[in-house]
């Protein structure tokens, strides 16, 4: 999987790459889809949701930069495999998942990778999750409308933030690094996303 669809691909951050090596996405994706789980394509998890494709996951790691003590905050939970990369490259992962019995899946699949630095929040992921902001990184794995102001006010200077910005049916990958009083914003291709639902993205 590394080898012939991330790194051919463009992926070249170490960190990233091995870490891909070691998660193992057949725990994150349904028994029903076990044979599948090491395609790139995005697979269903249950409730109207998807576990992203392996190339989207490392593109929006990489482009993340994350260090080893980074805090990190993740939009849209899902199974738990993003986290679960996220984890195994900074210190500390809060990861919101709006739908319950998602969220409860996700644990489990953390607790059977061996993930503990992951913490899994029901909540609006739309509003952030200020009690541990600062982040040093935040990614969002669904689809905005725009990027929501919480998020760019829970994002630490020197921040980086990666998003899929756009229409329910396209999104533009958006990163945004603050830099003090100072956006910066770079595009990164076209992807396809979910719809984030919430407050501040797109109407339940």
């Amino acid at each position: 999987m590394v080898e012939l669809q991330i790194e051919a691909r463009g992926v070249s951050d170490p960190r990233v790459l091995e870490a891909m090596r070691t998660v193992p996405r057949h725990l994150f994706v349904p028994d029903s889809c076990r044979q599948a789980a090491y395609n790139d394509s995005p697979l269903p998890i249950g409730h109207g949701q998807t576990i992203s494709q392996p190339y989207i996951v490392a593109v929006m790691t990489e482009l993340l930069e994350l260090a080893p003590g980074d805090r990190v905050l993740e939009i849209g939970g899902g199974s738990g495999y993003q986290a679960a990369i996220l984890g195994t490259l900074a210190g500390e992962v809060v990861t919101v998942e709006r739908i319950p019995e998602v969220a409860r899946a996700a644990r489990e699949n953390l607790e059977a990778a061996g993930i503990r630095n992951v913490n899994v929040v029901v909540a609006d992921g739309t509003d952030g999750y200020a009690i541990s902001a600062p982040y040093d990184a935040i990614i969002v794995t669904a689809a905005a409308p725009d990027i929501p102001k919480p998020l760019l006010e829970q994002l630490a200077d020197g921040g980086r933030l990666v998003a899929p910005v756009g229409g329910r049916d396209l999104q533009t990958l958006v990163k945004l690094v603050r830099k003090g009083g100072t956006i910066i914003r770079s595009t990164h291709g076209g992807v396809v996303f979910v719809p984030l639902l919430g407050h501040h993205g797109w109407p339940d």
